[in-house]
């Protein structure tokens, strides 16, 4: 077996040699991204650190009534963010929100349109189906290094990362749910005279809405599984005291940090999903 291994096949090389090409090529492009999305970031986490914590948390509970009108619900979230103040944790909740609010919205943006035109388009998916299982399957410590590398230290590898992860997921659901609309709604808003416009906008997209935010939600919970991640990498927010916590083999902070990501995750699944979906489960 020695001439398999003699002639090894350089797909490392390659992907170094690409990543190097990147960075002398368009250097200036990669500074702007990052300086733009920092920036973005910083500002969403400072304007929310300039509150009072008990002002921010008035107005997530007026959001959580506004769109689930659910006591036990408030509750629940209100005693979860307390103890999250309690505990010493509130601007780390804060970044890592704002970090996992950011990446889901760009993934959401980006994943639903592709996730359309690949369910119209069955050529499409068939390219991106092997895309996407590669996305969601390789180790993220493989792309977090040329992230890493073009975007610098800070928000924004983990960021690129965290996207990078956890678009699949929108992209799959929103191919599923449009993919699978009845035939018959199909038939009966083209002999309304619906055009392929009103068609997608009418008929298409209500019907894909349950796989749609299926596909947010999990999106979010993806988000979330990267913030210890992404706090290798230099972002702040929950990640980085559990990170400290594992170098320095402290079991009170690792433990009350996880708490904290336990709590974020399970309030972000009970806002984000609809209360026809809760009622169902």
């Amino acid at each position: 077996m020695n001439w398999l291994t003699d002639n090894k096949i350089p797909l490392g090389a390659w992907m170094e040699n690409f990543v190097d090409w990147l960075v002398s090529a368009a250097s200036v492009f990669f500074d702007l991204v990052s300086l733009t999305l920092e920036t973005m970031i910083v500002s969403m986490v400072d304007a929310i650190d300039y509150l009072h914590p008990l002002a921010v948390i008035a107005i997530i509970l007026v959001g959580v009534w506004f769109l689930h009108r659910s006591i036990s619900l408030i509750i629940f979230v209100a005693l979860s963010l307390l103890l999250i103040i309690n505990m010493g944790y509130w601007i780390e909740t804060i970044q890592t929100l704002v970090l996992v609010i950011s990446a889901t919205a760009m993934s959401v943006l980006v994943g639903v349109p592709i996730g359309i035109a690949a369910a119209h388009r069955p050529w499409l998916y068939t390219i991106l189906r092997p895309v996407l299982d590669l996305m969601q399957t390789i180790p993220t410590f493989v792309y977090l290094i040329p992230t890493l590398i073009l975007f610098g230290l800070g928000y924004v590898p983990g960021l690129i990362s965290t996207i990078i992860f956890a678009i699949a997921a929108p992209i799959r659901l929103t191919y599923l749910g449009v993919s699978k609309v009845p035939n018959e709604l199909i038939e009966a808003g083209l002999a309304f005279g619906c055009t392929k416009s009103k068609l997608l906008y009418k008929v298409e997209l209500p019907a894909a809405m349950p796989s749609i935010m299926a596909g947010v939600t999990q999106c979010i919970m993806l988000s979330l599984s990267m913030v210890v991640v992404a706090a290798l990498v230099g972002a702040d927010g929950l990640g980085k005291p559990v990170v400290r916590a594992l170098n320095t083999v402290n079991i009170s902070q690792g433990f009350e940090a996880g708490v904290a990501i336990v709590l974020v995750a399970i309030m972000l699944d009970r806002i984000c999903k609809s209360p026809s979906s809760k009622n169902e489960g």
